[in-house]
Formats: C-alpha cells, sequence, structure tokens
C-alpha cells in the first residue's frame, strides 16, 4: 500500500519567502485577460461568480501533463477532470458513493464488488461502463511503476459479470484496500487509454474524465477548466469555470489573495487574521483542521533509545505548548498521546484516553532517568553505567523554518534535563535518506494517514514497512519490531466489522501511551485559506463535509460541487 501523500506534505511544508519573480506579472495579466474571479478584473459581478481562482501551492511554471497516473500530473486531473469509484472523507469518516453507486465486502474481506452508477458519461458522451474500469486497474498490473499504492500485491483477479459490475479478488482478506482501490485510482477510458503504452509516460494533453470539468486550454503560467455539459450530478457544478494560475513563491500567491484575486488556496500564511482576515472580515476565511501528526522519532535500533525510561523521559521533558505557540505560529496544536487525529477521528478514542494530554514535567523526566541507571557527570550531562553520555542529534530539512525552531525547542527542553542535544539542518534527499536507512539518532517528521487511525498506525508501526540498518525502511523509521503491534494491525485488516476494528485500534492505543515506539508532538495543519465574496458553500468546523486543501484530490473536486455563486 502507498504509505500516505507525501507530496501534500512537501506542499503543506513549503514556507519559505522565495523572491517574488515575473510569474506573479504573468499571472496577473493572465487572470485579468480572461476574466479572472478577483473583483477587480471582471466586468460585472455574474461573471466574477462564474468562475473560480485557485492556487495550491507556488510549483512555478507548469508542464503539460494531465495523466492521472503521473506523479507530476497537473493541478485538476485527478478529481475534477478524472474519477474515482467511492469518496472518502478524511474529516467524519465517512464513505460516499461515487462512480461506484454501491460497494460490498465478502464476509472474510477477500473480495469487494462495485455495482456501477448508471447512465455516467465520459465528457466526450461515450459511455462509462465496467470495462474502463476492468481496464484501468489492469494497467496497474502491466505498468507497476503506475501502481503507486501497490494494489497488485494484494489483489488477484478483476472481472466485470456485466457492464455495471466489477468484482476484485484479493489473495488476502485486506479490508483497508478499499480507500487505495475505491478512494486513490482514477479511472480512465479504456478506448483512449489502450494504446498510450506505459500511462506514467504519457502525458494526456487531450483529458477526457467523467468529472465536472473540462480542459479549455493550457500555457506554462495557467490552467484553464470549464464545466463539462456531459457531467453525471444534475445541476452540478454551479462554478462555470475553474483556473489555476501558476507562482514562484507563497509571496505573490498572498498578494492576489489579500487583494480578493484568488477565491481558495492552501498556503502557510504568517499572522493571517491580520494579513488576511481584517482586509475584508465579511469574506475572508481560514481553517487549519489537524491532517497528520508531527513526530520525533527516535532509532530504536540505537541506545539509548531503545530503553524505555530514556523515550518516557525525552517525552516528558518537552515543552508542546512552546511548539505550537512559537515554532507553529499558534496554528497546529498538541498532539494526542494516541497519536489520533482528533476531533477527525474522535470515534476511535479508547475511554480510557479521553482526558489524557501531554504536560511538560521536567522532574519526571531527570527521576525516570536516574531510576534507569543514569548518573549526572560534572557537565551536567547524564551518562548510563559504561560512561556513555546521552548525547545526540535531532534531524531536520534546512529551511522549514517551523519544524527548525521546534527542534531548538526540543534541544533547549532536553538539555536543561541532562542530555546533550544538537540540531542537525540537512538538506531533504539527506534527511529522507538518514531516516530510510537508519543513519540518524533522532528526527522530527510527518506521519501518513488516511481515513482512519489504522493507516498512521501501520505506516508508522508495522514490521512491513521497517528493515534492518542500512536497509530501506519505507515509513516505520523507528524501526518498531513488535509482535504484538502486527497481530492487532493484522486483526484489523482482516474484517470489515468496526467493533472488531475499533478494538485493533485501542490496542494500538495503549502501545503509543505506554511504550512510546515514537513520540507525538504537535498536529499538521491543511492550509485552507478561502473568500465567500463570490463562492458560498465552503467547508468549516461546523460543516466538515470535505478535506478544505485544494490540492488533495478528490476532496477538491467535492469542494467544488458544494459551491454556489453568492448573492
Amino acid at each position: 500500500m502507498t504509505l500516505g501523500n507525501l507530496s501534500s506534505t512537501l506542499k503543506a511544508k513549503f514556507k519559505t519567502r522565495m523572491s517574488l519573480v515575473t510569474g506573479l506579472l504573468l499571472c496577473m495579466l493572465l487572470l485579468a485577460a480572461c476574466g479572472g474571479s478577483g473583483g477587480t478584473t471582471t466586468a460585472s459581478n455574474g461573471a466574477a461568480n462564474s468562475v473560480l481562482t485557485i492556487v495550491t501551492s507556488p510549483k512555478g511554471d507548469f508542464t503539460e501533463n494531465f495523466s492521472p497516473f503521473s506523479p507530476t500530473a497537473l493541478d485538476g486531473a485527478k478529481g475534477m477532470m478524472y474519477e474515482t469509484l467511492l469518496y472518502f472523507n478524511q474529516e467524519d469518516g465517512s464513505v460516499k458513493p461515487w462512480l461506484a453507486a454501491s460497494y460490498k465486502f465478502a464476509d472474510d474481506a477477500t473480495s469487494v464488488t462495485f455495482n456501477l452508477r448508471q447512465n455516467v458519461k465520459w465528457s466526450d458522451g461515450k459511455p462509462f461502463t465496467s470495462a474502463d474500469v476492468v481496464f484501468t486497474l489492469n494497467e496497474l498490473k502491466q505498468y507497476p511503476a503506475a501502481d503507486t499504492s501497490s494494489l497488485w500485491k494484494v489483489i488477484k483477479d478483476v472481472q466485470a459479470p456485466d457492464a455495471n459490475t466489477v468484482v476484485v479478488t484479493f489473495n488476502r482478506p485486506d479490508s483497508p484496500i478499499l480507500w487505495y482501490l475505491a478512494g486513490q485510482t482514477y479511472i480512465v477510458p479504456k478506448e483512449h487509454w489502450a494504446s498510450v503504452g506505459d500511462p506514467t509516460k504519457y502525458t494526456n494533453s487531450q483529458p477526457v474524465g467523467t468529472g465536472p470539468f473540462t480542459l479549455k486550454a493550457f500555457t506554462p503560467q495557467l490552467v484553464d477548466l470549464v464545466k463539462n455539459p456531459n457531467y453525471w450530478q444534475p445541476g452540478k457544478p454551479a462554478v462555470q469555470e475553474l483556473k489555476y494560475p501558476s507562482f514562484n513563491s507563497n509571496t505573490g500567491a498572498e498578494l492576489l489573495l489579500s487583494r480578493n484575486q484568488l477565491d481558495w488556496t492552501g498556503l502557510f500564511t504568517p499572522d493571517i487574521q491580520k494579513t488576511y482576515v481584517s482586509r475584508d472580515q465579511a469574506h475572508n476565511h481560514y481553517w487549519f483542521p489537524s491532517a497528520n501528526v508531527i513526530m520525533l522519532y527516535l532509532n530504536l535500533a540505537k541506545p539509548p533509545f531503545n530503553q524505555l525510561a530514556v523515550r518516557q523521559a525525552i517525552s516528558a521533558a518537552l515543552d508542546r505548548e512552546q511548539m505550537y505557540k512559537v515554532g507553529e505560529s499558534g496554528y497546529e496544536p498538541v498532539a494526542h498521546p494516541t497519536a489520533l487525529v482528533l476531533p477527525a477521528n474522535k470515534q476511535f478514542l479508547s475511554t480510557d484516553y479521553t482526558d489524557l494530554a501531554f504536560k511538560m514535567d521536567t522532574a519526571k523526566a531527570t527521576q525516570l532517568l536516574e531510576s534507569a541507571g543514569f548518573k549526572k557527570g560534572s557537565d551536567g550531562i547524564y551518562a548510563d553505567s559504561s560512561g556513555k553520555k546521552l548525547s545526540f542529534n535531532i534531524n531536520v530539512v534546512t529551511g522549514w523554518t517551523d519544524w527548525v525552531t521546534d527542534c531548538q525547542i526540543m534541544a533547549s527542553n532536553l538539555k536543561a534535563i541532562g542530555m546533550n542535544v544538537s540540531v542537525s539542518s540537512l538538506s531533504y534527499n539527506s534527511y529522507i535518506n538518514a531516516l530510510q536507512m537508519g543513519s540518524y539518532d533522532a528526527a522530527i517528521s510527518w506521519t501518513n494517514t488516511g481515513p482512519s487511525p489504522y493507516f498512521l498506525y501501520y505506516s508508522t508501526l508495522s514490521s512491513k514497512n521497517t528493515a534492518a540498518v542500512g536497509q530501506l525502511a519505507p515509513s516505520n523509521w523507528e524501526r518498531w519490531n513488535d509482535a504484538t503491534t502486527d497481530k492487532l494491525l493484522d486483526q484489523y485488516e482482516k474484517t470489515t466489522d468496526t467493533n472488531a476494528q475499533t478494538q485493533a485500534i485501542s490496542g494500538i492505543e495503549k502501545i503509543m501511551v505506554e511504550q512510546m515506539p515514537v513520540i507525538p508532538l504537535v498536529y499538521g495543519a491543511t492550509w485552507y485559506e478561502y473568500s465567500s465574496l463570490h463562492f458560498t458553500g465552503w467547508p468549516d468546523k461546523d460543516n466538515p463535509y470535505a478535506v478544505p486543501s485544494p490540492y488533495t484530490a478528490p476532496d477538491c473536486e467535492v469542494v467544488v460541487l458544494n459551491l454556489k455563486p453568492a448573492a
């Protein structure tokens, strides 16, 4: 299985203030020439309220590529033009029919049957059928590079008994596969793709999808989509046109955002109340829901991190409130000790931990170390019985300023209890290589989430995702290898019964709290700023009908489908 959306994490971490370049001027000219959604760039309010302008994250000039199989697919390809069988809302845990009207697992979770929605058409007017679904899944088998979710490690066979039914059989029970199979796999028309060869190398300049939009025009500075007249949801979308302008820096996007020339973006915006909301309090809004958990990873293959008392002492010494308020600018609250993403996963939270919260306690930290046999030397640093000092580095990526600050806070906290800790800023490639190969002491990093806590726990704790030091560990970077954890994950996978799955999750919560294989710090936010000047119906904390991130699909499609022109 894919262990998360790394690209989304990297986009969310793009917080450096890069220099403003000519892309800003080009985008402003293009938006004005094309009737962009800003109030000063359109002749009438009616025109403004038909065009939605979105900025995902600064990536520079676009390269034409609308293949949903490609990791570099352009904004709008996934969700707006190509769709999935089901929609998973990670904010409330619900699963909704999409191209599939319904689905049913076998009792033993070794197969799933999809009943497709009828009367769906591709944007060229041709009918959507089970043959398209079977073709798409078989493309992943034929071209493994396209199978980024490793579906064919689990899929045994795909059959279409009729034009509206698809049966997928697995080689083992696997209920979590539904998220990847039906929620992250974008269906393409067999007629248009059968002769293209490797789909990851095909740029698909004339996309034909089932989604609510089709391609109007492409330039390196602007992706322009228009309403699909053949879309299967009657009356939708109310948005007539989508524009995705390119930017080279956050600064350029923030400027248009402040001028009400953007409707929706996902940027880290310093002092957002002052720089954005206060400029138009009636229309400018933001919501930064928790999306994942930022962890302190300790290399358990290295002493002293293999000692529980040391992990507990490190956790007790940390001032997470300072990380939240200073390092994360008050945007990313302290995480829960279970590592559940709350409130999204609140239905899984064990009653044993309802009131549990982290508390900085330096006295407890020193007590734990001394009880474990560590003694403080004349230099104020603790050492074990052999004289080896508690001295280590915390890795972070150079330029990820909030995490750098968090690491500096941690280093200061740990020095205060007798640990000699330094912060090592590395290039991204060096940083991720050290995590994967186990050549590090400690590091701050993200977690990979999904529609239930299983996905974070599986990616972070399963022995399937780790390896010996010197060998590549996909995501279990701390190298936790525990039979009980694996058994609980296996229990979740082998059933579709929600009670049994919740029991399995509760067991892993206990392991997180009592054994601390990784140390939760703060939540990683979804950056979400939006204007209600031209469109209403946006998701918010009171109506979290979709993940509000503009660069995650198919959530972005669901948001746009719910928007209505402002009165």
